[in-house]
């Protein structure tokens, strides 16, 4: 992971945003071929129902993908105006924040999805026929959630430490990791669902997982802060998240919109065309 940070400061613009710009393009290339990909694998080897199941399950993806979005922008937009006034300890502290944040933000609804999986498929919009394949992806979906959190914060994290290369690699590497396990867990393995699930989980762990030991061991600028338990700091700590999401609101709010045409769409599909429709 060792590597010359990019500096900010002194490359002018269109050196910039051709070394940010090509890394950032490839990697949201990635992602939309493993999509597709997966989409294949799942409809070959589960069927129509497995791609109906896991479409119910979409817009709980982008619901917490626009949390940890709304954190990482709102996060990267206040570490980088703290460390042009060189206070590089709140910078810091910032990150370690917003990873709290979502942390946080993850548990407590996974845990009670975990603990009523029936109930939050039926929520979802699934059909009595679909409930228990949604059930089952969920069971072993619902723990990526928060690795979805850490990717979508230590991305912009990373990219805003001088590394957009090592960001590509993050998401190629989740894309790669993906579809292998996919194919694996699904076809020779016969794990249906869960195996589609299980393969999604491990690709963002391991891609979430080296965002954050990036950011605790290697960063140039942007490690890991140590966060004083008091109620001053706890005070300090609320408004600056407070101020991180209403910085990065229109981020959720996107996702957020797209969510819930996705559920209303789902329930409307169910209703009247059946599982099929979805």
């Amino acid at each position: 992971m060792k590597r010359n940070a990019i500096d900010l400061g002194t490359l002018d613009v269109c050196t910039l945003f051709r070394k940010y710009f090509i890394p950032t393009l490839f990697g949201m290339l990635s992602i939309s071929v493993v999509t597709a990909v997966d989409g294949i694998l799942v409809g070959h080897g589960i069927g129509s129902d497995g791609i109906a199941a896991i479409n119910i399950c979409i817009p709980l993806l982008m619901l917490f993908t626009g949390i940890g979005l709304m954190a990482g922008v709102g996060s990267s937009v206040v570490a980088s105006i703290q460390l042009s006034k060189g206070k590089l300890g709140a910078a810091r502290l910032n990150v370690t924040q917003a990873l709290l944040f979502v942390t946080i933000a993850a548990i407590v609804p996974s845990a009670l999805m975990m603990a009523y999986p029936s109930a939050t498929a039926r929520f979802l919009g699934a059909s009595e026929h679909l409930t228990p394949m949604v059930r089952e992806y969920l069971l072993w979906f619902i723990p990526s959630l928060i690795f979805q959190m850490w990717c979508s914060v230590c991305l912009f994290m990373i990219r805003l430490d001088g590394a957009p290369k090592l960001a590509m690699m993050c998401n190629i590497i989740a894309a790669i990791i993906t579809v292998i396990l996919g194919w694996l867990f699904i076809f020779p393995l016969g794990w249906g669902l869960t195996g589609a699930a299980f393969a999604a989980t491990i690709a963002l762990f391991a891609s979430g997982a080296t965002g954050l030991i990036y950011l605790w061991k290697f960063a140039h600028k942007l490690r890991l802060y140590p966060i004083k338990w008091s109620i001053r700091s706890f005070r300090f700590s609320l408004l600056n998240i407070v101020c991180q999401c209403r910085i990065g609101s229109s981020a959720l709010l996107t996702e957020a919109t797209l969510a819930t045409f996705m559920f209303v769409g789902n329930h409307i599909f169910i209703k009247y065309l059946g599982d099929n429709g979805v």
